[in-house]
């Protein structure tokens, strides 16, 4: 085996954590695949200046930090060219068939990481949001997050306190029971297939909010809605598809997938907590939905 042919095995055996890291920070599929490209490149030329990857005392450490800084990057730029701040955005959604089954996609959303928890990580700052994702989802220590940064490991600290507060306070533990899940997403087909007002009303919750991206293809389509009644009729409008709608995994967690004649139309999330639905979170841009990896 050649060095180049051990370095990337030793590279393929952290990709999927690194993965895992990236889409928690950044809420994209294709950017956390950049990131983890680029982390590659990065020890490449590393492994060259040093004659060896052995060089790094810890290699998964090492890794991790690389896409954490490539991730914090992407992050800021991000936010210094975002125009219309208050649009409607969904994270790309992680869709899985009903019965699951794919370890890779499994590894990719461990923790409950749903799309309502993406959709409050992308409010965080992005130093806070990197140092709550790095320590409370991947366990790396303060002193490692710290240079990252570029602040002590004490402030470190306090930014994934402070981001910590927000997750708490914002999105509440899902319901884990994914049959009772299955049951309640069924429900709300059930009556938006029929028409029934006051049964959807029953199976949502009174403050459920729905977000809505339809990307730039339909800006002025992109909405946010709260409140049973309001979703309950914003759901009867679209019962037309009702009938196109399959159930999937997304996010680990029950969902929907919309593809009349084969074509996807859009990704339905769903968080559920005491029985009822508290949370959709729908993508609908088909820009975003021709990269993701769906089967109708």
């Amino acid at each position: 085996m050649t060095d180049d042919e051990w370095l990337a095995r030793r590279f393929e055996e952290h990709r999927g954590r690194l993965r895992a890291v990236a889409y928690r920070m950044l809420g994209s599929l294709s950017e956390a695949d950049d990131a983890v490209q680029e982390a590659w490149l990065r020890l490449s030329r590393h492994a060259g200046r040093d004659d060896e990857a052995g060089a790094i005392d810890n290699l998964g450490a090492w890794l991790t930090t690389v896409v954490g800084r490539i991730s914090l990057n992407l992050l800021r730029s991000r936010a210094t060219r975002r125009e219309e701040p208050f649009d409607v955005h969904v994270p790309d959604p992680v869709v899985s068939p009903a019965a699951g089954g794919d370890p890779e996609q499994e590894a990719l959303v461990a923790d409950a990481v749903g799309l309502a928890l993406l959709v409050v990580l992308d409010t965080l700052d992005p130093a806070e949001r990197l140092a709550f994702v790095l320590h409370d989802m991947f366990a790396l220590p303060f002193d490692e997050i710290a240079p990252i940064v570029n602040r002590t490991p004490a402030a470190a600290r306090q930014l994934a306190s402070r981001a910590r507060r927000r997750v708490q306070g914002s999105a509440a533990v899902p319901d884990a029971d994914l049959p009772r899940q299955r049951e309640v997403v069924a429900a709300f087909m059930a009556a938006s297939r029929s028409g029934d007002f006051d049964a959807l009303v029953a199976v949502l919750d009174p403050d459920v909010v729905l977000r809505a991206d339809h990307g730039d293809q339909v800006p002025a389509a992109a909405r946010r809605l709260r409140g049973a009644e309001v979703v309950a009729r914003q759901a009867l409008m679209f019962s037309r598809f009702s009938e196109f709608s399959r159930p999937a995994l997304v996010n680990g967690a029950a969902g929907l997938v919309t593809s009349p004649e084969g074509r996807i139309l859009s990704v339905m999330g769903f968080t559920i907590r005491g029985g009822r639905i508290t949370e959709i979170d729908i993508v609908a841009d088909p820009v975003r939905l021709a990269a993701l990896d769906i089967t109708p």
